[in-house]
């Protein structure tokens, strides 16, 4: 396993970076605080033009024929210049799946549609009861879907919802129209402007044996941008630490803001690692439960210490509503949650592993 970049991985990572930290100003979490749709219309559409939406997809598929660890560059500065976007959820917990486990005709469909720019979200099984959510039952050849799915991102904004529902007592998931549901819009502290989504006797045609898969790309690609996140805040958690002046000196001259940086630069290179373990069995096609589990619960716990050791070195300026910090802290507390929070993942590897 080598986890170098590639020349063009190295290529599309500058390149989102670039285009990101130009469009933050309009396009941030804290530009689009209090945006009903949580996201820049006009960033979206670039987005597609660059190809990113596609990025993970077949050339035959309306794609750029590249694969999950790719994209997956994407989330990591999406993450960084905490900029969000539609992306993760249409292309990583809905396309991808679709990808591996579609059939033709599926693929056709789906991919191409999400490659050319129409915003799709996914509602997986309660990570927290998976016994839980939404019932399918068959009729005929349909399929007729009751019940909620909790925590949709984007779920306002999407034109389709890929719902995981139990067939027969296993996870299957369907394609729903989304002007087939009723939203109930949620008052989290979530950039994604998530809702609970409520199926009334809804009947689809379209369903696929993927719904394990919505979670484990959606788990693997979060960490992904985590990872980006923690290493902008331990990047302006240093510049701070060598710019502000105490007792004639700079903070970072002390020891234990040194301690403090080098603490958060383990967790942010530990997270890298173990996150892109994950994403590249993934993307080699690989078993990988075991693997997105282990890098979910870490990756998690390790953006909020970075968060928590970035605040302590800012101080009371880290707290205040001027400074970028506090954004970070709320996108940890958020993340952490999505796909399953660490103690789901914990006790995952425990049963996998007999450890009870």
């Amino acid at each position: 396993m080598d986890l170098s970049l590639t020349e063009d991985q190295e290529l599309i990572a500058s390149t989102a970076r670039e285009v990101l930290a130009s469009r933050s100003a309009t396009a941030g979490a804290r530009a689009l605080d209090g945006e009903p749709a949580g996201y820049s219309a006009a960033l979206w559409k670039e987005m597609v033009e660059l190809g990113w939406t596609g990025l993970a997809f077949p050339e035959e598929h309306g794609g750029v024929g590249g694969d999950f660890l790719d994209v997956c560059l994407l989330f990591e500065q999406l993450g960084y210049a905490q900029v969000p976007s539609p992306l993760l959820a249409s292309v990583a917990a809905c396309g991808l799946p679709v990808a591996r486990y579609g059939t033709s005709a599926q693929k056709e469909h789906w991919l191409t549609a999400i490659a050319n720019g129409e915003i799709v979200t996914a509602a997986p099984l309660p990570w927290d009861r998976p016994d839980e959510g939404p019932i399918a039952t068959r009729d005929g050849e349909a399929y007729v879907l009751n019940g909620t799915a909790t925590f949709v991102p984007y779920a306002a904004s999407a034109e389709h919802i890929l719902v995981a529902a139990h067939l027969d007592n296993e996870p299957h998931a369907f394609w729903v129209d989304a002007s087939d549901v009723t939203l109930h819009p949620l008052g989290t502290i979530g950039a994604d402007r998530p809702c609970h989504v409520e199926l009334d006797a809804v009947r689809v045609v379209d369903a696929l044996d993927a719904a394990n898969a919505i979670s484990l790309f959606g788990a693997a690609a979060t960490c992904a941008e985590m990872v980006g996140a923690a290493q902008h805040v331990l990047d302006m958690t240093v510049q701070y630490a060598t710019e502000r002046q105490q007792f004639g000196s700079a903070i970072g001259s002390f020891q234990a803001v040194q301690h403090h940086c080098a603490n958060m630069a383990i967790d942010v290179l530990g997270s890298r690692f173990i996150a892109y373990e994950a994403i590249w069995l993934l993307s080699a096609n690989r078993e990988a439960a075991q693997e997105v589990a282990m890098a979910k619960a870490w990756v998690s716990e390790a953006y909020e210490r970075v968060c928590a050791l970035g605040h302590q070195v800012h101080g009371a300026i880290g707290f205040t509503q001027e400074h970028d910090l506090h954004l970070f802290s709320e996108h940890a507390m958020t993340a952490s949650l999505a796909y399953g929070d660490p103690d789901h993942h914990f006790d995952t590897l425990a049963d996998d592993l007999d450890l009870h």
